[in-house]
Parts: C-alpha cells; sequence; structure tokens
C-alpha cells in the first residue's frame, strides 16, 4: 500500500498520544480516591500505577482486538477503498488524544471510551455515510452516562452508611472495627478478584485457555476473600489506639485500617484498568497496523507487541505528567475524603463492574468512580458536596462525545486531503 510507513508512523505517534490521555485522565481518575484521601501520596500513586496499570496492559492487554472499537461501524462498507478505515482510525486517535489532552488540563474526568467512540462515529458518519455506524449500539453505550454513575452512587451511599452505623458512631471505633472490618475486606478480596478476573486475567493466555466457568471464578474469588480477610485479621487485632494522635482526630486508627485496605484495591484495579482500557489506544493501532500492511480490512487483528509496550508506556507517562489536574478533582475538590469514604467508592466502584460484567449493562470506569464519590458524598449531606465542581463534569460528560466527532471529522478530511490526492 503507497504510504505505508508513513501510516505505521503516525499510528504509533498519535496512538502514544491518545495512550497518554488515557493515562492524563482514565488512571488519574481510578487514582484519586486513593491520593484525595491521603491513603497514597501522588509520588506513590504514579509508582502503583506505573507497575500495575504496564503490566496489565503488557500482560493482558493482547486479546486480540476487534479492529473498530465496541463494533459501532460496519466494516464491510468500507471494503472497497481500505485507505478510508485508515484515515478514520488516525483522525479519530488524534481527535481523541487532543480532546483528552483539554479535559485532563481542566481537570475534568472524562469517559476515554466515550471520547474514542464519539471520534469513531464522527469520521464514519461523515466519511463513509450515516448508515454505516450502529446507532443501536452508540445507543447502548450513551445509557452508561446514567446507569453507571447513579448504580455506583447507591451502592456506595448504601457502603458509607454501614460504615457509619456499624462502626464510626459508636464511642469505640476501634473494637468495632476490629470485629467488622474484617468483613469488608472480604467483600473487597472477592470483589477485586472477580474485576481482575473478569476484565484482566481472562486476556492472559494461560488464564484464558483454562476457560474458567462463572461458578469456578466466583468460588476463586470467594476463597480469596477468605483468605484476605482472615490476614487481615490478624493484622488489625495487633493494632493499638493511639491516644495523642486521637486527641487531634477521634478515627485516626480506625482510618489507617481502611488505608491499608485502599492500597490494596488500588493495585488491583490499576491492573484491571490496564488490561482492559488500553484497547481504547491500541485497538485502532492494531487497525492501522492490519490494513496499512495486507491492504485488506479484517473483523479482528493480532495486535503486535510493540504496540501493546507503546500503550503501556503512554499510559504511564500520561498520569506522570499531566495526572494531578483530574487525581484533584475527583480526590479533592468533589467532596472531602478519607480512607473510610475513599475505601466505599472503591468497593463500591468494583462492585458496580462486577454487575456489569455479569449483566452486560454498559457502563463507564470514570463515570462509575465519580458517582460512588458523589455517593459517598451524599451519604455526609448535600452540603458535603461542592455542586459547581459537579455541574462542571457533567457538562464534560455532555460534550465529550460531539467533540471527539467534531475533531475527527475535521482530522478526517485533512488526512483524505493529503494522501487521497
Amino acid at each position: 500500500m503507497e504510504y505505508m510507513t508513513v501510516y505505521l508512523i503516525l499510528a504509533a505517534i498519535f496512538g502514544l498520544f491518545m495512550a497518554w490521555g488515557i493515562g492524563a485522565n482514565d488512571v488519574a481518575n481510578a487514582m484519586a480516591t486513593s491520593v484525595g484521601s491521603k491513603a497514597l501520596t501522588v509520588r506513590n500513586a504514579i509508582i502503583v500505577a506505573a507497575i500495575f496499570e504496564f503490566a496489565g496492559a503488557v500482560l493482558a492487554g493482547g486479546e486480540v482486538t476487534s479492529t473498530i472499537r465496541k463494533g459501532i461501524v460496519d466494516p464491510s462498507l468500507l471494503s472497497g477503498s481500505p485507505e478510508l478505515l485508515i484515515y478514520g482510525m488516525l483522525a479519530s486517535l488524534l481527535a481523541a488524544g487532543i480532546w483528552l489532552l483539554v479535559a485532563s488540563k481542566n481537570g475534568w474526568p472524562v469517559s476515554t471510551t466515550h471520547t474514542i467512540v464519539g471520534a469513531i462515529v464522527g469520521f464514519a458518519a461523515v466519511g463513509i455515510g450515516v448508515d454505516a455506524v450502529k446507532w443501536g449500539k452508540v445507543g447502548t453505550i450513551v445509557m452508561s452516562w446514567v446507569a453507571s454513575p447513579l448504580t455506583a452512587g447507591f451502592i456506595a451511599f448504601m457502603l458509607f452508611n454501614s460504615v457509619q452505623w456499624l462502626i464510626l458512631r459508636h464511642n469505640d471505633p476501634l473494637e468495632r472495627a476490629k470485629r467488622y472490618v474484617p468483613i469488608y475486606m472480604f467483600m473487597a478480596g472477592f470483589l477485586i478478584t472477580l474485576v481482575t478476573v473478569f476484565k484482566g486475567l481472562k486476556h492472559v493466555p494461560a488464564v484464558k485457555e483454562m476457560d474458567l466457568s462463572a461458578g469456578q471464578s466466583y468460588a476463586i474469588a470467594a476463597v480469596v476473600g477468605v483468605i484476605i480477610a482472615v490476614i487481615g485479621k490478624y493484622f488489625i487485632n495487633k493494632i493499638k489506639s493511639d491516644p495523642e494522635a486521637e486527641k487531634e482526630f477521634h478515627f485516626v486508627t480506625v482510618e489507617k485500617v481502611f488505608g491499608v485496605l485502599m492500597i490494596i484495591t488500588a493495585c488491583c484495579m490499576a491492573f484491571a484498568h490496564g488490561s482492559n482500557d488500553v484497547a481504547n489506544a491500541i485497538g485502532p493501532v492494531a487497525a492501522v497496523v492490519s490494513t496499512a500492511t495486507t491492504g485488506v480490512i479484517g473483523g479482528k487483528s493480532a495486535l503486535p507487541f510493540w504496540v501493546l509496550v507503546l500503550g503501556g508506556a503512554g499510559i504511564v507517562i500520561g498520569l506522570a505528567t499531566f495526572g494531578r489536574y483530574v487525581m484533584t478533582t475527583v480526590g479533592e475538590k468533589i467532596t472531602h475524603l478519607t480512607p473510610s469514604r475513599g475505601f466505599a467508592a472503591e468497593l463500591a466502584a468494583a462492585m458496580t463492574i462486577v454487575v456489569a460484567s455479569g449483566t452486560g449493562m454498559p457502563i463507564s470506569t470514570t463515570h462509575t468512580l465519580v458517582g460512588a464519590v458523589l455517593g459517598v458524598g451524599l451519604a455526609r449531606g448535600i452540603s458535603a458536596i461542592d455542586l459547581s465542581v459537579v455541574k462542571k463534569i457533567f457538562m464534560s460528560w455532555l460534550v465529550t462525545i460531539p467533540a471527539g466527532a467534531i475533531l475527527s471529522i475535521i482530522f478526517f478530511f485533512i488526512l483524505k486531503t493529503i494522501f487521497g490526492g
């Protein structure tokens, strides 16, 4: 194919840019509760994310990826002109990367999936035809605007209320924590294992060959949950209260217990996220590489290893360079987080992801975690939430798909003019 080398170089550059955006926005959002609650410093959050996101992306992100993300475009309509798919995917990567740059700089936690979907819909509707877009698929993705934050918010609200009712509202919170936190540890171990199996490990070839049934996955998760609860109870029982520190903050020792839990959940969520959402960047890159080298549009394309490394590296660089903006918004500006509140939000997000995996409910991980943080804030009353920040976030969600689409259309026609003659 003419210009093949140029297409491959552009795909690598734009793919790296898009992966950078995922790290700056999506990963920063995932780490925000740990940083905002002071369970992790920004530096340590970057180290945790760098290790587990990169491992998730490279070790478990290599499943054969649909060349056109989420099946929202009919590829058969492009079989006679494969170069249009290349222009479209390059335009989509560049458009999504630019929108994520703008959103991240302003501290808006937006869905990277919605960004790339909006970009692909934009070029497909204008460059190929409105009928090329499977609008039903787009509709189910848009549904996640409502479904994921509401579900996660409700679960987080109930979880944090249970923490208050069982532990924090009593005169002996540390003793109550020793009694009830192992139950939360079991839930965390059980759910995070399920998230890791469903969203991360299922992409690892050795695990994929085992073809675990749902029942086996739940059994493994239950065993891991029990082990974590038993080990956790042993260490919690050794914690002694600190009367001096508790003069300033009554729950300081109890919050330490939840802080340890948050670090564990942050590691697992980063692995699952890296294995799953890196596809938003490397899926279009794989489509360009496959089409440019073969001249044929395939429904599926195997990922070269360098593309996985590209995605993993981009995510880590994005978080390290621009992640602080979104982390500040979600972790500090929406509502004041402590380890117990942050833990309730993360556990609610994990629970929502498991429910979505089991029922096929479309969700956005970004919207899920923001909804969970709102739920925790609401458990303390509406005055505990900064509504001006929430309004800006909701507006950015509404703008994301149109912004991706408009930018993609512009870049599509520029590329078509340059390379199409």
